[in-house]
């Protein structure tokens, strides 16, 4: 094993795609010198060139048009967008023509392009450059949506998702750079749409993914003070998301809780709580709960961001709640 950051681990996925496969080209704004607004891609431009790592103007539109093209060219392009919030200028390209184009073309032409997104707040960047946007793009037909927790899953997805034939957005928690984790070495590839255990447990089942992983798994340490045993779903994969994983959990824990940063109103929590209500009903023991942030922008202020993002404390609330 060895220890990397989680944003080292996607710099070491880029360079490893960019070494086994001449069509991989990384485009992005400042992303060649500077490395990124996070440093992920530090030393990639001095190492494989220009022409490969690809400064891009300041405009997503652009950005993403150019990478669909390109996919549809041959080439494998990764964008980077520095903050998942300027999305919403790229959504023609990825929604309208990336997620379109092999369904359009009768199956003859795969668009693989993945389009990397940091998300979340925690850093006080305020209401525009902190959102969790990825249900937007989980109800897209034609994309693919993954989010990991650790540095491990990050080389891992992202190896995944630069060889899928077709787009995938990969999430990426800003929170979450900074963070060490133990990554195989030789580094794996993990499958897309399968979830991890990360924890047993046989009381409840708590499933979150992204940075939100850490503070299921807090949540559950607390709660093994009392002699409650919390199993922790890493779902990894957002669309497709790991159904049978997350039924066996409830079947054997008979309690379910969601938690994610995003808001908790019609988002991804919403649609796996539908899910389980239909089909593993009668395996519940109470009703499933939600842990989400609040309907509305995320705040600039320290005190008041600490108060909206949900934490070990909530989710450690909402297991007691299934429990009473």
């Amino acid at each position: 094993m060895a220890e990397l950051s989680f944003g080292k681990a996607i710099n070491r996925a880029l360079s490893d795609a960019l070494n086994d496969d001449a069509t991989v080209v990384v485009m992005g704004e400042d992303i060649g010198a500077a490395g990124g607004p996070f440093a992920v891609t530090r030393g990639l431009q001095d190492r494989f060139g220009a022409a490969r790592i690809i400064d891009m103007p300041i405009s997503e539109a652009a950005i993403t048009g150019a990478a669909t093209g390109a996919a549809l060219s041959g080439l494998k392009p990764v964008v980077e967008i520095m903050f998942m919030d300027f999305c919403s200028l790229a959504m023609d390209a990825i929604v309208n023509q990336a997620a379109k184009a092999h369904f359009m073309f009768g199956g003859q032409r795969p668009v693989p392009m993945v389009i990397r997104m940091p998300h979340g707040a925690g850093l006080n960047a305020g209401p525009q450059h902190s959102q969790c946007l990825e249900a937007w793009f989980a109800h897209i037909p034609g994309l693919k949506v993954v989010c990991p927790s650790d540095a491990a899953s990050a080389y891992g997805l992202l190896r995944a998702s630069i060889d899928e034939p077709n787009p995938v957005v990969f999430v990426e928690n800003k929170r979450l750079y900074a963070v060490k984790g133990d990554v195989a070495e030789p580094p794996v590839e993990m499958p897309i749409g399968k979830a991890a255990i990360v924890r047993a447990g046989s009381d409840a089942t708590v499933v979150a993914y992204g940075a939100t992983v850490d503070l299921a798994l807090k949540a559950a340490q607390a709660l093994c003070a009392d002699g409650i045993e919390v199993e922790v779903v890493d779902l990894r994969g957002i669309q497709p998301w790991d159904k049978e994983a997350v039924l066996e959990s409830v079947t054997r824990t008979h309690r379910l809780v969601i938690a994610h940063e995003a808001v908790e109103a019609f988002g991804v929590g919403a649609e796996i709580a539908a899910t389980v209500a239909d089909i593993g009903f009668y395996e519940l023991d109470s009703p499933i709960i939600r842990v989400g942030a609040p309907f509305m922008p995320v705040p600039f202020a320290k005190s008041l961001e600490s108060e909206y993002l949900p934490d070990a404390k909530r989710i450690e609330s909402a297991v007691r709640r299934t429990l009473e």
